[in-house]
């Protein structure tokens, strides 16, 4: 299943720490040539991309939300995501959510439980 060839992806829970998935994820997803906006309350850039301190600051559209934060830090998101009407959320390893991937289901937001490194080196992104 391909997607469209560039995708705008918020990165929730991003890092500028390189040991991080988040942080490989920005690098691969960039390697790729899609377009990240990476979510974190207190870094102001990673790599020379500008950081959105709040999902709810993010405007135009957005294809995909690759979620790098807990059960207790996504669910406090759910109303911003379901906003922000990203095509999918995926919800890498360790965190999946369950309450949160049901309410986005019924707003019509597709979910997927995947690790986003993965996905792009299989091309399944």
């Amino acid at each position: 299943m391909s997607h469209s060839p560039t995708e705008r992806v918020v990165i929730i829970g991003a890092s500028d720490n390189p040991e991080r998935y988040s942080h490989q994820a920005q690098l691969l997803l960039r390697q790729h040539g899609h377009e990240v906006v990476p979510v974190h309350p207190k870094l102001a850039e990673i790599e020379g991309v500008p950081v959105v301190a709040d999902v709810s600051a993010i405007s135009g559209p957005v294809d995909t939300v690759t979620l790098y934060v807990g059960p207790q830090i996504s669910l406090t998101l759910k109303d911003k995501l379901i906003a922000l009407k990203p095509r999918r959320v995926i919800f890498n390893p360790g965190t999946e959510n369950a309450a949160l991937e049901a309410s986005l289901i019924a707003a019509g937001i597709a979910c997927e439980e995947a690790c986003t490194l993965v996905l792009l080196r299989t091309g399944q992104f």
